[in-house]
Order: structure tokens, then C-alpha cells, then sequence
């Protein structure tokens, strides 16, 4: 907490949809707290952006199913660029290669037309990827060949992948431009304004985070009245602020326009640009573009439903969406069910003050049927890292026998051998322990939330 507000935004932004209960790897343990009160990162299971209030008034969509809940919602640069072109964003000419062939056919359509070459790009879920050897420059079509056989199927390791890093399925192989200044330009939602608010620095490119660290003062920040969307003069601040030309201003404010835009149309929680460039010969672009979505919007966007990418994503929270479930997996040893998000977050607390790590989040909700829960134990148990399992559940609208019975069918289901800690609590809770009892299994049933996690903790040490 040593830096209030925005202080290191650049290094929050560049993580936004990747803090630890998403990747689990922050390299900065601190940076969530030093990003201050307000600032509304991407998908926090438990700080769910609505989409502005005049967008859920005009809204005529039926709500979402079950199977759209749970989706963390982020896409690839190709993708970024698609939806923001469309919107007057200038973007460098460039296509998607699934394959070799496909990226000498796009370098060789691309140098034809003019470009003194192409990059190729490798497409994943994670920043970092220049350092980590996915973004080459190419002279040539064989040049651009080679590069792209070297990629695909690489394994690509960066600062936000963490060791095991990513495969690479995908390229995108642009031109490259004649790069005159490297600008940063971002769009997320400040809880505590209630509004939305404009990022930009004049320091832009890989090294945002440092910069932003080091001299927060390097970082303008614009709030946006969602009543009034982002105004001309407020364009031109930025604008100018970016140090720009005269003649550049204009077209700027078209950018800037057109960004949040995308933004508010998209129901996005995230527009970053890094870097938004100025070329030699004037023109502005969004050299690279991140894009991540409010999955609680997904259902009036089923376009945008459609470029989600599981391939880059956890096949157990991909497993856990598809039943509504809120899980996240991390790193530790204690697997945790519990219903509620405040709950679950305490009882990760616990855990770790009892002297352990939990192994992941899971949420069932407050309404979870017996066969939801069946669910959330297979796919915790899983999780090959778990050595115990903690069950913390206060039943209210989920009713505590109901929570016992589906623990049961998935416990003689799964053969489970680990040992089973519960604490429970509320509606029915003389019929759960009761249920539990009478299964014949070897649960241990716990009075306390802190003789739950000790109990926990020493099973999974043993």
C-alpha cells in the first residue's frame, strides 16, 4: 500500500486480466494494493462490473444461461484489432496464420503492397511476449516462413505465463511501420469515480511498468462522465498531453473517440493500447491491442461469445463454467468448495494464517443444486496438487443437506482417497451432518471455521 491511486497503473494494466487469482503468478505480490481502491481490474470473481446504466436500460436480451456464466473473458491481438477497426481505430494491415503456408501467403500479400516488412506476432494470452522471443521482424517471405515454423507449437514463456508459459496456435503477421514515438494509451472503469477512465503516457512501448512505477507523474489520467461519453476537449487534453503534433491532433481525437467507443459498445472492462505509435510520416496507430470483456454482458454479445479461446485458458475453469461455477486455480495444496464469494475469500485467508495455501477458488453460489456440487468436488479433485479438501458452507438459499447429498454422490463417485474437512452451517444443517454421518465415508466434521483450517492444513501435511 505504498502507492495510492494509479501509481504503477502500467504494470496493473499490462496484468489486468492476469492478477493472482487468474495466473496465479504475479511477479509483483503487491501491485493489487498499490492499485488503490477505486480501479476496477478485469474479472474479479468477486467485484463483477455491470455495464453502464444506460446500455442495461436499452438492453432487450433475455439474461444469460447457465452455460454463459463463469467465462473469463479475454481475446487475442488479431481479434482486438478486428473489433476496434471497425470503429476508425487505425490499425497496421496484417491476418491471421494458423499455419506456415498461411503466414508466407500473408507476408507475401503484405510485402507486395508496399511494406518494407512484416512482423510476425505469436497470439496468446499474455503480455511479455517481444522479451520472450514471440514477435519477429521478417525481410522476406521465407524470412517470415521460417519465423513462423520456429513459432507455432513453441512453448512461449513471458513474465505473465509463468514457467509452464503457453503453446502458440495462432500468428498474426502485419506490416511494420516506420516508428517515429511509442505511446500508451488504456480505458478501465475507476470503482470509486463510478466512472470510466482514459490512461495515456508519453512513455509508452515494453517498459510502461517501469515507468509507470518509477514516475507515476508520467501517467495522465482523464475520467469520463458515462452521461456524456469522452468529450472533444477531453480527446484534445490527451491529445496534447501525448506530446503530438498540430496536425496530428485531429486524427488523435478520431483515435481516442473511436477507442472508447469500442469500449462502451463492447461492454469491455479493458481497452489497452501499448504501444499507440506516431510514424515518421505523421500517422498514428495501435501497434499492439489488448481487449477484455465484463462476462456478465456476454449474453447481449454472442459475436463476441464466439472468440473465446479455451485453448488459452485452464481446462478446469473451462470445465467449471460450463456448470456455473466460480473457480480459479492456484497454487497451493488445500482444495477449497465454499458458497458465497466473501466466504470463500475468508476462508482462503484462514487457510493460509493456519500455516497453508489453498489450492484454488471455488464458489458454488448461494442457489447450487446437489448436482452443481457434484460437479464442483470432481472437477476440485481434479487438481492433482490437492492433498485435502476443506467444504466450508453457511446454507441459506443452498441448503446444507443438499450440499451433503451432493458431496456424497461425488465422494463414492470419485472413490475419493483424500481426507475431507467440513464446516457447516445454516438451513438444515442437522440433516447435512446427519446425511454425511450415515454415508459411511471418512468425513471430519469441523465446529469452527479455525479448527476447520487447522484440521485441513495438518491433513495436508500429513
Amino acid at each position: 500500500m505504498a502507492r495510492q491511486g494509479l501509481a504503477v497503473i502500467g504494470n496493473a494494466m499490462k496484468r489486468v486480466e492476469d492478477h493472482d487469482f487468474q495466473t496465479k503468478r504475479s511477479t509483483d505480490p503487491g501491485w493489487w494494493g498499490r492499485l488503490g481502491p477505486g480501479v476496477c481490474t478485469n474479472r474479479s470473481v468477486f467485484y463483477k462490473m455491470k455495464g453502464l446504466l444506460h446500455v442495461v436500460a436499452n438492453c432487450k436480451q433475455s439474461p444469460p444461461s447457465n452455460d454463459e456464466f463463469g467465462i473469463i473473458m479475454k481475446i487475442h491481438e488479431y481479434q482486438a484489432k478486428g473489433i476496434l477497426k471497425k470503429y476508425g481505430v487505425a490499425v497496421p494491415r496484417g491476418t491471421m496464420a494458423a499455419n506456415r503456408e498461411e503466414a508466407e501467403t500473408s507476408a507475401k500479400d503484405i510485402l507486395s503492397s508496399g511494406a518494407t516488412g512484416v512482423v510476425v506476432k505469436a497470439q496468446i494470452h499474455a503480455g511479455g511476449r517481444g522479451k520472450g522471443g514471440g514477435v519477429k521482424i521478417a525481410k522476406s517471405v521465407d524470412e517470415a516462413g521460417e519465423y513462423a515454423g520456429k513459432m507455432l507449437g513453441m512453448k512461449l514463456v513471458t513474465h505473465q505465463t509463468g514457467p509452464e508459459g503457453r503453446i502458440v496456435r495462432r500468428l498474426l503477421v502485419e506490416e511494420t511501420l516506420p516508428i517515429e514515438k511509442e505511446l500508451y494509451l488504456g480505458i478501465l472503469v475507476d470503482r470509486s469515480e463510478g466512472k470510466p477512465v482514459f490512461m495515456a503516457s508519453a512513455a509508452g512501448g515494453m517498459d510502461i511498468e517501469q515507468v509507470a512505477a518509477e514516475r507515476p507523474e508520467a501517467i495522465l489520467k482523464q475520467y469520463i462522465d458515462p452521461g456524456m461519453g469522452l468529450e472533444p476537449f477531453q480527446a484534445r487534453k490527451i491529445a496534447f498531453a501525448l506530446g503530438l503534433k498540430a496536425a496530428q491532433i485531429s486524427p488523435a481525437v478520431q483515435f481516442l473517440t473511436g477507442l472508447y467507443r469500442a469500449f462502451l459498445d463492447t461492454d469491455a472492462s479493458l481497452v489497452e493500447i501499448n504501444p499507440f505509435i506516431s510514424c515518421t510520416d505523421g500517422r498514428l496507430f495501435a501497434l499492439d491491442a489488448k481487449l477484455t470483456f465484463d462476462d456478465n454482458a456476454l449474453f447481449r454479445h454472442p459475436d463476441l461469445r464466439e472468440l473465446r479461446d479455451i485453448t488459452e485458458e485452464d481446462p478446469l475453469e473451462v470445465e467449471a463454467s460450463k456448470y456455473n461455477l466460480n473457480y480459479i486455480k492456484l497454487d497451493g495444496s488445500v482444495g477449497c468448495m465454499v458458497n458465497g464469494a466473501g466466504l470463500a475469500m475468508a476462508t482462503m485467508d484462514i487457510i493460509k494464517y493456519a500455516g497453508g495455501m489453498p489450492a484454488n477458488f471455488l464458489d458454488v453460489g448461494g442457489s447450487a443444486s446437489a448436482d452443481q456440487v457434484a460437479h464442483a468436488f470432481e472437477i476440485l479433485l481434479s487438481d492433482k496438487s490437492v492433498r485435502a479438501v476443506l467444504i466450508n458452507i453457511f446454507g441459506g438459499i443452498l441448503r446444507v443437506d443438499m450440499l451433503a447429498t451432493g458431496v456424497v454422490e461425488a465422494a463414492r463417485k470419485t472413490h475419493i482417497q483424500l481426507p475431507i474437512v467440513l464446516r457447516l452451517e445454516g438451513t438444515n444443517v442437522l440433516e447435512g451432518r446427519k446425511i454425511l454421518l450415515e454415508s459411511g465415508l471418512n468425513f471430519v466434521v469441523a465446529e469452527t471455521m479455525k479448527d476447520a483450517a487447522d484440521k485441513v492444513v495438518a491433513a495436508a501435511r500429513a
